[in-house]
């Protein structure tokens, strides 16, 4: 397809749709290098006029276009609520975005975001820590003890999840989800990540579980290991 590049084709999108807002980046796989064939234009953009945030999908100048539309305080409710679920979507479009307009506005943003990803997600309680023990043995447990393929599928994706948070939030990094769960963990140690995906891919290849379960135990044993026995939530403490 002939089409302009991404940065100009941005460029040109703000221009004509929003010839007054204040600032916009262009961020998303495209400028990391990473694009493929179906990726789209994220685009950043903020108008100190605007009441309410949205965001929106669309076509224009023959890209696929994701604008995330906020005004001077909006985005600061959406750094506080991705910080809340330890997924940084907003703040690494800010501080990875190409600065395609500003009215000297985006540098002061830039720096928010970059001292929000510096720091990290908040440390999980020890409490946190013995319910994500207990619900990843829960689910370890279906996983050993299920003779169903289809089921064990399912059930193996679900415990991907949980391990993969459960070793980024303990040594204080951000997780992810979909293609970032392996983007984030390569992130925090390459070889912990081919080790991740080589236990799950030999599953789903082979039906061969030993390497997930070796995983999981390895994970979980700096912890206290597996947890069941005598795991209570909401209990009263004088048992009545």
């Amino acid at each position: 397809m002939n089409r302009l590049n991404p940065i100009h084709a941005a460029k040109q999108f703000i221009t004509e749709r929003f010839p007054n807002c204040h600032g916009a980046l262009l961020a998303g796989s495209i400028v990391r290098g990473e694009e493929t064939e179906t990726s789209d234009l994220d685009i950043v953009i903020f108008d100190k006029n605007l009441e309410t945030a949205f965001r929106e999908s669309l076509i224009a100048l023959d890209w696929p276009i994701e604008i995330f539309v906020h005004n001077l305080s909006s985005y600061k409710h959406f750094f506080q609520m991705d910080c809340e679920r330890a997924k940084p979507s907003l703040p690494k479009m800010i501080s990875e975005g190409i600065i395609i307009k500003d009215e000297g506005i985006i540098q002061s943003i830039k720096a928010e975001a970059n001292e929000l990803l510096r720091r990290g997600p908040e440390k999980w309680s020890n409490e946190t820590i013995m319910t994500k023990r207990y619900f990843i043995t829960d689910t370890l447990d279906d996983f050993i003890g299920s003779q169903n393929r289809a089921e064990g599928i399912f059930i193996s994706g679900a415990l991907a999840d949980l391990v993969h948070e459960f070793v980024l939030r303990i040594n204080g990094h951000w997780i992810g989800s979909s293609k970032w769960i392996v983007r984030a963990l390569k992130k925090y140690d390459e070889t912990f990540a081919d080790e991740f995906v080589a236990a799950f891919d030999e599953f789903y290849r082979l039906g061969e579980k030993r390497k997930i379960i070796a995983l999981v135990d390895k994970v979980l044993e700096p912890y206290g290991g597996r947890l069941f026995d005598g795991f209570s939530i909401g209990k009263n403490s004088t048992g009545s």
